[in-house]
């Protein structure tokens, strides 16, 4: 399957809030998402998805692709770093296939979430424990 049909897919979020702000809050979510925008919190949090992929990479085979041209098998732990700190440092994004589970999930530069498209109720539970394991949350969005 290629990347745009995946993205045609259902989709959950991998993130540092609990769930989807609403459009009409209260709250100043666009303020707050600028801060988390900023070195050195985005570190912090490509640091967690670093140590999800590498713990996902334990039970599944990941091809990974920054920019979606050339895919890599089952990188090195440091190569998978490199890639999410060059994916940030370039603001481009970052494409994981999980082919046995037949899904994706993408990374964005420019995002303090990532997006995992088809997964199975298998899938979203492992991801789910390797994102609370990092202090982050699984959330389907509100269409």
């Amino acid at each position: 399957m290629k990347i745009e049909e995946y993205l045609e897919r259902p989709y959950w979020v991998i993130d540092i809030l609990p769930k989807q702000v609403p459009a009409d809050s209260s709250g100043q979510y666009f303020r707050i998402a600028e801060y988390y925008l900023e070195h050195p919190q985005m570190v912090a949090i490509y640091r967690k998805f670093t140590n999800i992929l590498l713990k996902l990479n334990c039970f599944e085979d990941l091809e990974v692709s920054l920019g979606g041209e050339e895919w890599t098998t089952n990188p090195a732990p440091k190569a998978i770093e490199a890639m999410l700190t060059d994916c940030l440092a370039a603001k481009s994004m970052l494409y994981i296939m999980l082919k046995p589970a037949d899904a994706m999930i993408v990374i964005s530069g420019d995002d303090t979430y990532m997006t995992v498209y088809n997964p199975s109720e298998e899938t979203l539970d492992l991801l789910g424990a390797l994102a609370s394991s990092e202090g982050l949350f699984i959330w389907k969005p509100k269409t």
